[in-house]
């Protein structure tokens, strides 16, 4: 199982989305992002830290990172390391008095201390491959329904158009739209 490491491009809020965010994380020797939908809450905390602003009290995370410290371990990684049914799973990875622990967590908990350690953040490679979209700066000739679609007829016309709005939603960094149209894609290809 490969991991393939990743940073975080920014957080994306949608009226539709009920409050929600997607958290996008960017292929860092490559072309694809990867849109987390995550809640407010935790959105807030990555955005926080992100920001380096520090509130008069320790929220959630910043307890959890003052307790890890306290008990004399530090993280070292975070690793998305499955998708299934539309949920992302991962592991904090950490170092209790040299030795190394894993810890299951949601990808947004993990990511919000991450930030706050300075630790990598790391996405196996077939989560990536199933999930991720690929930006349109590297990844323009990616999409190879266009010359197939004309060959075939109506389902392909479909994923042609799929995959046009797919790219439209990735230049407008509408995430969410994207992850939805991704999934339309993956359905019609199964």
């Amino acid at each position: 199982m490969d991991k393939i490491k990743m940073d975080i491009l920014g957080l994306s809020t949608s009226p539709s989305s009920g409050g929600a965010y997607a958290l996008i994380l960017n292929e860092i020797e490559g072309n694809r992002r990867l849109p987390i939908i995550i809640g407010t809450f935790e959105a807030q905390a990555i955005a926080l830290e992100l920001e380096h602003i520090k509130p008069p009290r320790p929220m959630t995370h910043d307890l959890l990172k003052n307790m890890v410290q306290a008990f004399g371990a530090n993280i070292n990684q975070v690793f998305i390391n499955d998708l299934s049914e539309g949920t992302f799973f991962a592991k904090i990875i950490y170092d209790d008095n040299g030795e190394e622990r894993e810890q299951d967590a949601r990808p947004s908990d993990a990511i919000a201390l991450a930030v706050r350690f300075g630790a990598s953040i790391f996405v196996n490679s077939e989560v990536l491959d199933e999930a991720g979209i690929v930006s349109e700066s590297e990844g323009e000739g990616d999409l190879t329904a266009t010359s197939q679609g004309k060959e075939s007829g109506g389902e392909m016309s479909k994923l042609e158009k799929l995959e046009n709005e797919l790219q439209t939603a990735i230049d407008t960094e509408n995430y969410e739209k994207a992850a939805r149209i991704r999934d339309e894609i993956q359905k019609l290809k199964s």
